[in-house]
C-alpha cells in the first residue's frame, strides 16, 4: 500500500530558523517560501494540496506573478504548510499549542542506537539562569572582536529558547520572555552592526512582542530606542525621532535608557538640519548620563556604554552633519583618548567618522592616518557600520586622490570592498 505524500506536522528546524525563510515571511514573499519548502522535500503539488491551491495557482506564484494578500489564504498557508503565525504576522494557530503524536511504543530504539539525553527535556530555571550569565560574555566579545564572534552562539540560544517558550507557562513563560526579548534584542544589535537590516528588524520586533508579553517595561523602553537608532541609520529622521520620544516617555525607562533615547532625538533633529534642538538634546543626554544611577543592575541588557564619551561621540558625528567639521575633529580626537579599549568595535567607527570630519575640514594627511587605522578594526570585526563610515570617508577624500596617504588608503578600502562583494552568501 502506498502512503500519500503529506506536509510533516512540525517543519524541520532548520528550515524555520533559515534567515531566507525568515525573511520571506516577515514580507509575506511566497514565491521565496514555496521556492524554500521545495529545497527542503515540499513539491509544489504538495504545497497545491496542504492549501487548498492548485497546482497552477502554486506554479505562478513560485513564478512571481500574483501576490498573496488576503488573509484567509494567509491562514491557509499558515496552517497547511504548519508555517508558526509569528513569522506571517499572525496569532499563534491554533495546531502550535498541539504537543505531537506519541511515538508507537513497538519502535522504541535499542539502547546501543540511542542517543542519552537527546529527548530528555531541559530544566527551564537552569537554562534561563545560564542565558542570563552569558549574556556579559557576548556583549564583551562583540564590543572587542566584532558582532560576528558573538552571532553564532547567541542565534542558538534563541532558538532554544524559542522553542522552549512556545510550550511554556505561568511563571516559566514570563521567564523565558523576559530573557529572550533580551537576547534578541542584542541578537538585532549584532546583524545591524554586520548590515543585515531584515534581520536586524526581525529580531527587534520579537524582542517588543516578548517585552510586552511578559510586561517588561524597561525592555519595551529599550527596543523603542533601538528601532529609533535603526531609523537614523537608515537616515530615516521623522521617524527616528518618534521612535526616541516614545522611549522617553516610556514607563520603563530608566536614567540611562532616557539618555540613549535623547540623545537619538538629538540624531534626529541634525538630520533634519535643526542644530538648536540637537545640541539641547545632546546636552540633556549628556547631563542624565553623566548622573549616578543605580536604576540598573541587569547584567543581561548592557547599559554600561552609555557614558558621557558615548555621548559626545554621538554629538561630534552630528557636527559634520550640521557643518562644523573642526569642532568635530577636536571632540573626537579627545574622547578617543578616553574610550575604553574593550569598545574595539565602535573605535572603528568612531576613527572612521574622525577620519571623515578630517576630509571635510580639508587635512587629508589626517584623515587618511585615521582611516587606515579605522581599516585595520573593521577589517578584524568584520563591521558594515565601520566600512560604511570609510565609505564616507572615502568619498570624502576623493579630491586629494593624489596624496600619496590618501592614495594607499583608498587602494587598501577598494580592495577590501571588492573582498567583501565577492563573498559568497551564507546562512
Amino acid at each position: 500500500m502506498v502512503t500519500e505524500a503529506r506536509v510533516p506536522d512540525r517543519l524541520p528546524p532548520d528550515l524555520l530558523s533559515n534567515p531566507e525563510m525568515i525573511t520571506a515571511c516577515r514580507r509575506r514573499d511566497f514565491a521565496a517560501v514555496f521556492r524554500l519548502l521545495k529545497l527542503a522535500g515540499i513539491y509544489p503539488s504538495l504545497i497545491a494540496r496542504a492549501c487548498d491551491m492548485t497546482p497552477s495557482r502554486v506554479g505562478e506564484v513560485m513564478a512571481g506573478k500574483p501576490k498573496i494578500e488576503k488573509i484567509d489564504l494567509i491562514e491557509r498557508i499558515a496552517d497547511g504548510l504548519h508555517i508558526p503565525g509569528h513569522m506571517l504576522g499572525l496569532a499563534s494557530r491554533p495546531w502550535e499549542q498541539e504537543a505531537p503524536p506519541p511515538r508507537s511504543r513497538s519502535r522504541v530504539p535499542e539502547p546501543s542506537k540511542s542517543r542519552p539525553g537527546l529527548n530528555s527535556p531541559i530544566d527551564h530555571e537552569f537554562f534561563v539562569s545560564h542565558l542570563r550569565s552569558a549574556m556579559p560574555g557576548h556583549y564583551k566579545a562583540a564590543n572587542l572582536l566584532g558582532s560576528r564572534h558573538a552571532l553564532d552562539s547567541v542565534t542558538r540560544h534563541l532558538q532554544l529558547l524559542d522553542r522552549l517558550q512556545q510550550n511554556a507557562g505561568g511563571r516559566t513563560r514570563d521567564q523565558l520572555l523576559t530573557i529572550g526579548a533580551r537576547t534578541a534584542e542584542f541578537l538585532g544589535w549584532l546583524n545591524q552592526d554586520l548590515g543585515d537590516f531584515d534581520r536586524a528588524l526581525y529580531w527587534s520586533d520579537r524582542a517588543m512582542e516578548w517585552a510586552q508579553e511578559s510586561g517588561d517595561d524597561v525592555m519595551a523602553a529599550y527596543v523603542l530606542f533601538r528601532k529609533s537608532n535603526q531609523a537614523t541609520a537608515q537616515r530615516n529622521a521623522q521617524k527616528a525621532v518618534s521612535l526616541a520620544r516614545a522611549a522617553q516617555r516610556s514607563a520603563g525607562a530608566t536614567q540611562r535608557i532616557r539618555a540613549l533615547a535623547a540623545q537619538q532625538e538629538a540624531q534626529g533633529h541634525a538630520l533634519t538640519g535643526n542644530p538648536r534642538f540637537a545640541q539641547s538634546k545632546f546636552d540633556e543626554a549628556h547631563e542624565l548620563a553623566a548622573a549616578p544611577d543605580d536604576s540598573h543592575d541587569d547584567d543581561a541588557l548592557d547599559l554600561a556604554y552609555c557614558t558621557p564619551t558615548y555621548i559626545e561621540m554621538q554629538r561630534a558625528n552630528c557636527l559634520i552633519e550640521l557643518g562644523d567639521p573642526h569642532t568635530a575633529v577636536d571632540m573626537f580626537e579627545a574622547e578617543l583618548r578616553v574610550l575604553p579599549p574593550l569598545y574595539r568595535n565602535d573605535q572603528g567607527v568612531y576613527l572612521s567618522r574622525l577620519a571623515r570630519a578630517y576630509a571635510v575640514s580639508g587635512e587629508p594627511e589626517q584623515a587618511a592616518a585615521a582611516a587606515d587605522r579605522a581599516l585595520s578594526i573593521a577589517i578584524d570585526t568584520e563591521s558594515a557600520r565601520a566600512m560604511s563610515e570609510l565609505s564616507a570617508a572615502g568619498k570624502a577624500l576623493q579630491r586629494w586622490s593624489a596624496v600619496p596617504e590618501v592614495a594607499t588608503f583608498t587602494g587598501r578600502l577598494t580592495l577590501m570592498s571588492s573582498k567583501e562583494h565577492s563573498r559568497p552568501l551564507t546562512a
